[in-house]
């Protein structure tokens, strides 16, 4: 009989644990540790970086993403550290205008982060391993630039600049 007793204690308490935590997030009590992305204002707008010269980093993403959420604080400490060489852009995956780019690039989750390089018609996909380590991160963002300025040297020595 105590056995009973204690089991249905347990479910009780648990169960009010639960309605309880539910109801003051529901109603704004516990406010959630990250902001939604599109809360950040990070780089440029898309179509304003279609008209630079420079590639872009562009970061995938939806409001209720919890990863996306984690990653944004991150993604706006890199910026600073890559505008030089590429333009920053946010793009919210579930934003009607976006929808021939989301599905062109074929994303599979959030965020995502592509280097989209109109000049030379490329498309790059950063694998996530990458999003945790902002300094290894900058390393591949780099090695792009790197290659890019190759190319730029290559265009201009090949129209006899």
């Amino acid at each position: 009989m105590k056995k009973k007793l204690f089991i249905t204690l347990g479910i009780f308490i648990i169960v009010m644990l639960t309605s309880a935590v539910t109801y003051a997030v529901a109603t704004g009590v516990f406010k959630p540790k990250y902001n939604k992305p599109s809360d950040y204002k990070v780089g440029i707008k898309y179509e304003e970086a279609l008209k630079g010269d420079k590639p872009i980093l562009a970061l995938f993403y939806v409001d209720w993403c919890g990863y996306c959420m984690r990653f944004m604080p991150s993604y706006k400490t890199i910026e600073p550290k890559v505008k030089e060489n590429f333009n920053v852009v946010m793009i919210n995956a579930e934003d009607p205008a976006m929808q021939d780019l989301v599905k062109e690039v074929r994303l599979t989750g959030y965020p995502t982060l592509y280097i989209l390089d109109p000049k030379y018609n490329n498309r790059v996909f950063i694998n996530q391993a990458f999003y945790g380590d902002i300094k290894t991160l900058k390393g591949e963002l780099d090695m792009y630039a790197n290659i890019r300025k190759l190319l730029d040297a290559g265009e201009k020595c090949a129209a006899g600049k």
